[in-house]
């Protein structure tokens, strides 16, 4: 068997494998052809032949031609289509996986300021080109939603749910969104404002059964009026980025922009990009403490000693919280009913380890432990998760057993 042969079998299950969307398998038609190109005699090299050496020799030079992300998926392509050659017995071991991947540097955001965002639209839309207006609809439109390029291209006006102050993004016809699935994104004010105003200048028909936005893309628009202003120059991607941005800046917790946003991973990804803007009000408290000076002492908080003290209301024990249910959810062995019961109580009665676990079980994903004191944003994506069937069926066990609180 020689590599060639192996490409056509790989290209063949490539082009049949269904969990892939277009986009992705064109991708990996790339790295095909990145890898033959840069290695011209491989196609007709028998498999048995290529050696450890050999593959090192090939990524050396090609990791100085292209960047990380391609060269990684590359070596990725190249292991794949080995191990066919593996599969069908002529030869043993995968060369390839002595190839140490590049790492990624991640991407330093230079996003627009507040002012800045709002300059740079206004030069977008008084740019004077007969789509200038529709670019600067596109552009708010990303920075309001957060949606990728893709998806905002099919956002139709039915699609707008003003009652409800939401957004259904459904992305491809065929393939949906990026992650297979159709999603909801909140109108956020400034986004009911943009579609208040692009709705009122159309017939209700036209709005119903067209795209929102006129143009699909704007980039040389952006461009343009980031040379103009003095802005840094940003991408239509970035400015999904400014939406996750402006959404945690203003108090919104990751795992629920990490949804908006469409993620799967319960707000893993969204920590690692975006976690330095919740460690910022730590930074900001920390300026405060100090042992070089003696602490001011807040005169205005001592009681003068006429002043009677102000009774704070007593709060609930453990004893007390588990004596108002008649089923004991805590010391349940089914998961569910643990994170549901503890979720839907404010005194803390199972330990926050266990807490921690069965949630983690319960929403069949990882959860962070400071995702805990988001009760009410785990609730809903639970419900979410497993439907109201569910959801119904703990409230009756768990709920509507409760012994009634005497007056």
């Amino acid at each position: 068997m020689t590599f060639g042969d192996a490409v056509i079998i790989y290209k063949e299950r490539l082009t049949g494998a269904q969990h892939l969307k277009p986009g992705a398998k064109l991708y990996r038609e790339n790295t095909i052809e990145a890898l033959l190109k840069s290695w011209p005699s491989l196609s007709n090299t028998d498999v048995r032949k290529i050696s450890v050496n050999d593959c090192l020799q090939w990524a050396s030079g090609f990791a100085k031609s292209y960047c990380p992300s391609f060269f990684n998926n590359t070596v990725g392509t190249l292991r794949q289509i080995l191990k066919i050659a593996i599969d069908a017995g002529a030869r043993y071991g995968n060369p390839a996986d002595q190839i140490k991947k590049v790492r990624v540097r991640q991407k330093i955001l230079k996003l627009p300021e507040h002012n800045q965002f709002l300059s740079l639209v206004a030069s977008v839309r008084n740019a004077g080109s007969g789509f200038s207006k529709h670019c600067g609809d596109l552009i708010e439109f990303f920075a309001y939603s957060g949606t990728r390029k893709s998806e905002a291209a099919r956002v139709y006006g039915c699609d707008c749910d003003f009652a409800n102050g939401k957004i259904t993004i459904k992305g491809d016809p065929e393939t949906g969104t990026k992650n297979w699935e159709i999603r909801i994104v909140p109108m956020i004010p400034d986004m009911r404002r943009l579609l208040e105003r692009i709705r009122s200048e159309k017939e209700e028909k036209d709005w119903l059964n067209n795209r929102v936005i006129g143009v699909q893309e704007c980039q040389k628009a952006i461009d343009s009026a980031c040379k103009k202003l003095g802005i840094p120059r940003f991408t239509h991607h970035d400015l999904r980025h400014l939406f996750a941005t402006r959404c945690i800046e203003s108090g919104v917790d990751i795992p629920t922009v990490s949804r908006w946003l469409g993620h799967k991973d319960g707000g893993a990804l969204a920590m690692k990009v975006y976690g330095h803007l919740r460690d910022q009000h730590s930074t900001n408290m920390a300026q405060k403490v100090t042992f070089l000076e003696e602490p001011k002492k807040d005169i205005a908080m001592q009681p003068l000693q006429n002043d009677k003290p102000t009774a704070e209301p007593q709060k609930k024990t453990t004893a007390q919280a588990k004596a108002t249910y008649s089923y004991p959810w805590w010391a349940s062995n089914n998961a569910v009913e643990v994170f549901w019961g503890q979720a839907n109580e404010s005194v803390q009665i199972v330990p926050q380890a266990k807490y921690l676990e069965a949630a983690k079980q319960a929403m069949e994903r990882e959860v962070f432990e400071q995702e805990l004191t988001e009760s009410q944003s785990l609730l809903e994506e639970f419900q979410e998760r497993v439907g109201i069937t569910i959801v119904e069926k703990l409230k009756s066990k768990i709920f509507s057993n409760q012994k009634k609180q005497a007056a």
